[in-house]
């Protein structure tokens, strides 16, 4: 039975995750493991009903005017799907983080104190138009032990009903509370407030998008955030940069997909190395159209062709097939530009100096600080880490790609035997 709406529908949905955490908070980890194989199964059987949903989303996308860059974020394929069914597996072969002990001592008193890992509770994540993080956050949060509300974007809205209510079933069939996974179906903008605000139920939010959205949860909300996602990222191509290996990690940054966070947003090139190194890069940019915004020498070299940049360009997070393209006097100028502009999220130099290479990566203020290899692999599943929430930029708490392990806070444990102060 699908769930009714309240007239306030985070209250309603708040209250059966107050009531869901306390079972998925306790469950073991075979039972769990058992309502991800249900689901990656359930998923896999349901390949024509979630494309069916999806086409309608499509279909909405189009007559709206949305990007190409944009549909493919949304786009689910078989393939696609294959892929989302296949994380839930991986995710049930990885260490159970609750349980584990990080530490513990036993005081000179004879008290013992344990460090151990538990869930966060009720996490609520606001999302835009990629309905594979319904199934990514839904079974990242059920294998840590938390319940979830999810709210994303209304142009998943058909997308992310069909893939709620199949893990609902899935979970509900090996004895878990359907209740463990909700969806928002209100997508109007107030229910996101109501989230923002919904203390008495959300014990953490986490924003996963664009860089407005982001904004707008960090500025609003009284629920703890854990900010996550916005990547205007960088490649800096040093003096000393093997040109072809900086062409192929410009453009995989860039053109594998544009609208994802790690991709590459601006290229920073020395002006040693521009010369040979931009024509080389443009021919390959243009396999993909993808749309160059230089500065005044990146027009000289390639010619008056090519968009001028402007400042706004260098704080655009573009999420599609145009990229800002500046040539600087040195290392120092490319970092001086990097922590102007960065979001914190990922940033690569490409260089053969091993002095370049430590002082980039000592300099740069970000969670993934790369050499030489691209942007791209900023991901939980490339760290390791399996699926993953979403990639923090901030400090606290979290950092990077958060998986498993960063869905989980501390409990200390006491022991005594009639200890008093």
């Amino acid at each position: 039975m699908i769930m009714s709406v309240t007239s306030n529908e985070i209250t309603f949905l708040g209250e059966n995750a107050k009531r869901a955490k306390a079972e998925i908070g306790c469950a073991g980890t075979m039972l769990k493991n058992e309502a991800l194989c249900a689901i990656s199964k359930a998923l896999l059987d349901s390949k024509e009903e979630i494309i069916a949903a999806n086409a309608e989303d499509i279909g909405f996308a189009k007559i709206h005017g949305l990007s190409e860059a944009l549909i493919d974020r949304l786009l689910l394929t078989d393939a696609r799907i294959t892929s989302m069914a296949n994380a839930c597996l991986k995710l049930a072969a990885l260490e159970d983080p609750v349980g584990l002990i990080d530490g513990g001592t036993v005081r000179p008193n004879g008290i013992r104190i344990t460090k151990t890992r538990v869930p966060l509770g009720v996490i609520g994540i606001i999302y835009e138009a990629r309905p594979n993080v319904t199934v990514d956050a839904a079974a990242l949060c059920l294998k840590s032990g938390n319940a979830v509300i999810l709210r994303g974007g209304k142009e998943a809205i058909n997308s992310n009903k069909c893939l709620s209510e199949i893990m609902r079933e899935a979970i509900r069939s090996v004895g878990l509370p359907k209740d463990v996974i909700q969806l928002v179906s209100d997508t109007a903008r107030e229910t996101a407030s109501d989230m923002m605000k919904a203390n008495d139920y959300i014990d953490v939010l986490i924003p996963r998008g664009g860089a407005g959205l982001i904004r707008a949860v960090v500025e609003n909300a009284t629920v703890p955030v854990i900010e996550t996602g916005s990547g205007n990222c960088h490649v800096y191509v040093d003096a000393s940069a093997d040109i072809d290996m900086a062409v192929n990690i410009v453009d995989n940054g860039k053109t594998s997909r544009p609208s994802v966070c790690n991709a590459v947003e601006t290229c920073l090139v020395h002006k040693n190395i521009a010369e040979d190194f931009l024509p080389k890069l443009k021919a390959k940019l243009d396999e993909h159209n993808v749309e160059i915004r230089g500065c005044e020498i990146t027009r000289m070299i390639l010619g008056n062709e090519i968009t001028p940049v402007s400042v706004d360009d260098y704080a655009t997070e573009f999420l599609d097939y145009i990229i800002a393209v500046r040539v600087v006097d040195d290392l120092a100028q490319a970092i001086e530009h990097i922590s102007k502009y960065s979001t914190g999220h990922s940033e690569c130099i490409v260089t053969e100096s091993l002095f370049a290479a430590e002082e980039f990566q000592k300099r740069i203020d970000a969670a993934a600080v790369y050499v030489n290899a691209s942007t791209r692999f900023t991901d939980g599943e490339e760290f390791g880490l399996g699926a993953e929430i979403g990639i923090s930029t901030q400090k606290l708490h979290a950092r990077g790609p958060m998986g498993l392990h960063e869905l989980t806070t501390i409990k200390y444990l006491i022991n005594g035997n009639g200890q008093i102060r």
